[in-house]
């Protein structure tokens, strides 16, 4: 069968906004295996590590980047008291997690992240206890980290050994309280969260970057109410500065949809095309609840927050190695690139996101095996991105074919594209089409004549694939040179299920 064809022009010299690279941040919660055995091993561990974090999942997190990184939870944080993890980490008590049903050893405490964030060159995001928790404890957090030393928790930080503030900018106030963070009203919510944001950090509070809770996927009415209640009240107008949104890809979602049994590495065509069309939701999602925020605050100052997203499989058959461990095909990179390109569309309000989550636990960048670590096709997928991180969005024009899977749409092609400072224009080109060939014809006016193109693509020989141990590599990002450029002009054909990148420098 003949490639269909497409037309699409960049217009290079119209940049729009900025695409935040915090959109391209991750998440890590006390969960299966996501911090103990992949960014925790201890200092006692054969294993390489700096301080008893992992050195090879630093480098690969480093490798992409990665701005920021969100911790303890989730669900976790809202059982989570920071003082159990603070201190000599022999004097740590031992404590049930209840919340995933395991042991917690408080070794991975409040320093331990920080020093991971510290090594993989990631900004903190603390997401603190409104559950369980006192507005006293996690304004206690907030000076414990933040003030300087001279008084109280400042001084008591300084005696764990680190006298210098840290600075931490970013603090998520609770974790989906209409769910397993306390069953909340959102007129409840409202109300705890105004009491809590206003509380922290009094000495320095223009630092702070205080996130709300936000809408459980199409709760339009939980947006509504903490955009009217918190955006701008009367006596602290500035108290809220981001709104979260929840949404994971698992085929139960969007609600009221039956529940789809999708299994991780063993998928149809159909399968795969449930999983571009159920991803590509929150695309509505985000035009819904922006269209709300916006009613509230038009000049756009609070920020969308999307601090868990990604896809979440029936377990595959056979033994699994912990709670919610999934392997990643480049169906999961398509996912990725849908979701990036979703926040892109949305850049002027869209300022943080959070993959869920960073290591062994559903849709991970990594994976650890023992002492090997494994980077899956996501991570390739946030590895081609790397290009728009902090770049200014750039039009794309032309008539890309709308699919349907299950009465819901989403792109044949989905498209980004960027200018970078240096002045080198990104584009990246995500085919969700996984049996047919795409022949792709990319103007670009504008582009100086000197600009030559570099690119890279990422296809796998089945899609079903997946990186293992054995096969590192297997799905894996390649030199992509199968295209004509000149006067302007690239022509291509892109494999079914592909994604490219390509640089114009």
């Amino acid at each position: 069968m003949q490639p269909s064809r497409l037309a699409l022009s960049v217009a290079v010299d119209q940049p729009g906004p900025k695409i935040s690279r915090h959109i391209f941040g991750q998440f890590a919660e006390h969960l299966g295996t996501c911090v103990y055995d992949s960014i925790w091993v201890g200092e006692d561990s054969p294993i390489p590590h700096v301080r008893g974090i992992r050195r090879d999942v630093v480098e690969a997190l480093r490798e992409i980047r990665m701005p920021n990184i969100r911790w303890p939870g989730g669900c976790f944080a809202d059982a989570y008291h920071w003082r159990n993890g603070i201190g000599p980490r022999a004097a740590r008590p031992r404590l049930r997690n209840d919340t995933w049903g395991a042991i917690e050893t408080n070794a991975f405490g409040t320093f331990e992240f920080l020093d991971f964030c510290a090594q993989a060159n990631a900004e903190p995001v603390i997401c603190g206890n409104v559950g369980t928790g006192t507005v006293q404890e996690m304004r206690d957090w907030v000076e414990y980290l933040n003030a300087p030393t001279g008084a109280g928790l400042a001084d008591e930080r300084a005696a764990h050994g680190h006298p210098a503030p840290f600075g931490v900018r970013y603090w998520g106030v609770g974790n989906e309280s209409w769910g397993c963070g306390g069953l909340m009203r959102a007129e409840y919510y409202a109300d705890e969260f105004r009491r809590y944001a206003n509380a922290l950090g009094n000495y320095e509070k223009s630092a702070l970057f205080r996130i709300a809770t936000g809408p459980g996927v199409d709760d339009y009415h939980w947006t509504e109410v903490i955009m009217r209640e918190c955006s701008a009240p009367r006596f602290n107008p500035r108290v809220m500065d981001g709104l979260s949104l929840h949404y994971y890809m698992n085929g139960g979602i969007p609600p009221g949809r039956a529940q789809l049994k999708l299994l991780a590495t063993d998928f149809t065509p159909d399968q795969w095309r449930a999983v571009m069309a159920h991803g590509w939701f929150i695309d509505e999602l985000i035009t819904k609840h922006t269209g709300i925020m916006d009613r509230h605050d038009p000049e756009r100052r609070v920020k969308l927050i999307v601090d868990e997203w990604g896809s979440w499989y029936a377990p595959d058959p056979g033994p699994r190695t912990s709670l919610f461990f999934q392997q990643q095909t480049i169906r999961d990179a398509l996912l990725s690139a849908l979701t990036f390109d979703s926040f892109i569309r949305h850049a002027e309000r869209v300022h943080m996101a959070n993959a869920a989550q960073v290591a062994n636990v559903l849709h991970s960048v990594l994976l650890t095996f023992g002492a090997t670590t494994v980077r899956t096709p996501t991570w390739h997928a946030f590895h081609l991105y790397v290009p728009h991180q902090d770049a200014q969005r750039l039009p794309v024009s032309g008539e890309i074919p709308v699919l349907t899977h299950d009465g819901l749409p989403y792109p044949r092609l989905s498209v980004s594209a960027s200018r970078a400072d240096t002045g080198s224009v990104t584009v990246t080109l995500a085919h969700t089409d996984p049996t047919e060939p795409l022949e792709l014809e990319l103007a670009l006016p504008g582009l100086p004549s000197t600009a030559k193109p570099h690119a890279h693509i990422l296809t796998a020989r089945a899609l079903t694939d997946c990186n293992t141990p054995d096969a590192p590599n297997r799905v894996a990002s390649q030199k992509w040179e199968s295209f004509r450029y000149g006067s302007g002009k690239l022509t291509a054909t892109l494999p079914p299920g592909s994604l490219a990148a390509v640089t114009f420098g």
